[in-house]
This record gives C-alpha cells, sequence and structure tokens, in this order.
C-alpha cells in the first residue's frame, strides 16, 4: 500500500496539484469557469479535486459515501480557508433539484454498478450547458484493478493480477493475507469494472454526448505520484478498441447534455 492512501492530506494535495495543471485548464477548453460558477463532485473523497475551483471563488459542492471522507473534507478545507459544501450521502439518496455548471466524476465510475443511473443523474443536475468531466482507468491495464491499495508489498506491485479469474485473484489476495476488507473492496472493484468499449456502449443509451475525449499512456496524476511527465497515447493507438485498454492508465472525457 502507498503512503498516499494512508497519507489524506498528502493525496489531497496531490489530487489538488494535478487538477489545477491539468483538469481545470482542459474543463476550461470547454466551458468558461468563474467565481458564479457551481461546481459538484460525485465521489469527492477529501475534496481534493474541488480545491483548484475553490480557489477561484467558484461555489463547489462535494458529495461522498464514506464520513470520514467528508469528515476530512471539511478539515483539509478548513485549513486553506476556502469555503465549501461536503454532504455525507449515497449518489443516488441524493434528492436536491439544484444543477450545476460542472460535474466531476474522477476516478470513480469504476466502483459504480449503477452507471447508467449516474449518467441520467448527472444529466438531470447539469445546467443547461452544463459539462460533465470523467475519468476512468481502462480495466484492463496494468493496475486497472486498484490492486496497488492492497496491504502485501508484493501483490500491490504486480499488475494485470485483477484480469485473473475471481477464484484465483480472490485467493491470491488470500493467500498475501490481505484482509477481509481489502479483499471485499477489489472484488467489488472487479464486478463493477468498466472498459473503454462498455463504456461507449453505454453512452449510445444515454442523454449525454461526448464533446471531447483523451486517452493518456501516462497518466497526468502519475506527475505527482511517481515524478513521471504525462503523456497521451499514440492516436492510432487509441483507435484500437481491445488493444488500448491495455495501455490506457486513464480515459478522460468531458459529457455534455443532448441538444
Amino acid at each position: 500500500m502507498q503512503q498516499r492512501h494512508t497519507d489524506r492530506l498528502k493525496y489531497f494535495s496531490e489530487l489538488a496539484a494535478t487538477t489545477k495543471e491539468y483538469f481545470l485548464p482542459y474543463i476550461k477548453q470547454f466551458h468558461n469557469i468563474n467565481a458564479s460558477s457551481e461546481i459538484l463532485e460525485i465521489g469527492c473523497g477529501e475534496g481534493g479535486n474541488l480545491l483548484p475551483f475553490a480557489t477561484m471563488g467558484c461555489k463547489v459542492t462535494g458529495i461522498d459515501i464514506s464520513v470520514n471522507r467528508i469528515r476530512q473534507a471539511k478539515e483539509f478545507f478548513s485549513q486553506k480557508n476556502c469555503d465549501a459544501t461536503f454532504i455525507n450521502s449515497d449518489i443516488f439518496e441524493y434528492k436536491s433539484d439544484a444543477q450545476f455548471d460542472v460535474i466531476l466524476c474522477h476516478d470513480v465510475f469504476e466502483h459504480i454498478s449503477k452507471k447508467s443511473e449516474l449518467l441520467d443523474f448527472c444529466h438531470k443536475h447539469l445546467k443547461p450547458g452544463g459539462i460533465m468531466f470523467l475519468a476512468f482507468p481502462a480495466w484492463r491495464m496494468p493496475f486497472g484493478g486498484h490492486q496497488q491499495i492492497s496491504h502485501n508489498r508484493v501483490i500491490s506491485h504486480m499488475p494485470f493480477i485483477h484480469l485473473f479469474p475471481k477464484c484465483i485473484y480472490k485467493g491470491l489476495l488470500k493467500l498475501g493475507h490481505e484482509t477481509d476488507d481489502c479483499i471485499k473492496e477489489l472484488m467489488s472493484i472487479k464486478d463493477t469494472s468498466v472498459s473503454i468499449n462498455q463504456f461507449h456502449r453505454l453512452m449510445k443509451h444515454s442523454k449525454l454526448n461526448i464533446l471531447d475525449k483523451q486517452f493518456w499512456f501516462i497518466n497526468p496524476h502519475y506527475k505527482q505520484k511517481f515524478g513521471l511527465k504525462p503523456r497521451k497515447l499514440n492516436p492510432a493507438i487509441s483507435k484500437l478498441p481491445y488493444f488500448r485498454d491495455f495501455v490506457t492508465s486513464t480515459f478522460i472525457c468531458l459529457l455534455q447534455p443532448q441538444s
């Protein structure tokens, strides 16, 4: 398990830095962001992605199912003297009719079982002309199963093991003396996984359109995590439907309501 998974302030700061340098400028290419903008993040965790928007004066709201993450988000934002609204809730139990200029969903989509319902939720809560920022690791990429959260140092550095059949993958985790909670989480991610092809099939039945999309060979966030220079996938490879899943560390897109 990496330090950032236990040092949540470090993780918060890394996310804020990545969003400021990469994700916010990307969104601003397609949507004007200013002090009157209202931003929602689904699965906000400690709120790192929201910090750059808050420092611009945007009205930011974060929702997360974890009580601890929401508590930490409030604490970290207080330390930064930034205003934000943080809500501890399952996103599907969020009853507000509020609409937002931008909805963020970063590294959360792969954890959601009801993916079509989530896209419908975002369509409902986007203002006219609003956009959704969506990013998730391609399932077949080396660490698409999030096995890096494992406590066993060997297993946490083993690529592609999440692609093993369930019985073999679970057996390997048990052999590595992973906790029951860790095994449960990793098996849950395997159940809710999404490939880039699966995502495109979902979009055919969605009320949202893809405004823009990016395939990254080296995830922009890896600059903060590992000191690696971010790099987009070769355009020719990004057009290969199955193979691209193995080499896309993160798929990023902007979605907008259908006209």
